[in-house]
């Protein structure tokens, strides 16, 4: 079991990152827990109305983005703490992706409760409008992350040295998922222009895998390496136990990547990948369960500030 003491500097450090945060911060954690009800709202709205869960027109569109873009908005808050970079372009960027969230979440749920599809609609002006504005909502999000991961491939962006490859390995997946996101919403508006809506949605749900995988790498990864933080183990074998934990990550979303390119569903795809899958999903929790075997037997006796930049 964690010590009482131990358990004080954990609490004290996830206060830290609230008591010492700067104002866009604060608002970015409040706006995240904000959009992460949203999507809780959204699915007890799903268990009383019902209908289908899956298709262009259901509730599960504005429960998965409100809790995907709740968790997001607030991991990358709190993964900008820890990177070096200018006062004017964290701002500029932790805004702009605020922004861009509500904006998506916003527009998702609207649609939802018109009873509409949000994305590849072309029916009204409106639903035009509001297609467009996801779409450019989508462009805003990966420019903000882009500009973050830029900051954390810095030399000596972040101090510590696994949490330097946890933050990087984790934005740089996140990259990916955006980058996967922007390809679905290519091809389904090329199928949706050459006259075929159900194809849009058909083949941009291939990606979903892919895109749900590598999305939250940059919550898990850093959060193992925060875990280590309050062992008194040395950088090395810190940096070990997180060279474990991304190594297992990255061989589920290049395994689940590859199902999604060839359209092979997780659920039936062949032995070779079940295989990569389970080593990778292994290797990730082994990670964690090392991280908290550290926590519990060799605790630190003060752990480092939450914020270094």
């Amino acid at each position: 079991m964690v010590s009482e003491g131990q358990t004080r500097l954990m609490l004290s450090s996830l206060r830290g990152a609230w008591t010492q945060g700067r104002a866009v911060e604060r608002i970015g954690y409040v706006v995240g827990a904000c959009l992460f009800l949203s999507g809780l709202a959204h699915f007890g709205v799903f268990l009383v109305d019902g209908g289908p869960w899956e298709g262009p027109v259901s509730w599960r569109k504005p429960v998965t983005f409100g809790l995907s873009f709740g968790l997001a908005l607030i991991t990358l808050v709190w993964v900008t703490t820890w990177i070096r970079q200018s006062e004017r372009a964290r701002s500029a960027t932790l805004w702009l992706f605020t922004a861009a969230s509500v904006v998506e979440v916003g527009l998702i749920s609207l649609q939802a409760w018109r009873g509409v599809p949000s994305h590849f609609n072309s029916e009204t002006g409106f639903d035009r409008v509001i297609a467009t504005s996801l779409a450019i909502g989508g462009g805003l999000i990966l420019i903000s992350v882009l500009t973050v991961t830029v900051a954390a491939l810095r030399p000596d962006s972040v101090a510590r040295p696994d949490m330097r490859l946890a933050v990087r390995a984790g934005l740089l997946l996140l990259v990916v998922a955006l980058l996967v996101g922007a390809a679905m919403i290519v091809r389904g508006v090329s199928a949706v222009n050459a006259g075929d809506p159900d194809l849009a949605y058909t083949t941009a749900g291939a990606f979903k895998p892919i895109h749900a995988v590598a999305m939250h790498a940059v919550l898990v990864l850093p959060g193992i390496a925060w875990l280590l933080g309050f062992t008194r183990w040395t950088d090395l074998l810190r940096l070990r136990v997180v060279q474990l934990g991304t190594t297992g990550y990255g061989l589920l979303a290049v395994t689940t990547g590859v199902e999604s390119a060839l359209g092979v569903s997780p659920f039936s795809a062949p032995l070779l990948a079940d295989v990569a899958n389970l080593v990778g999903l292994v290797a990730l929790v082994s990670a964690g369960v090392v991280a908290i075997y550290g926590v519990v037997h060799f605790p630190a006796r003060d752990t480092n500030p939450v914020r270094t930049a």
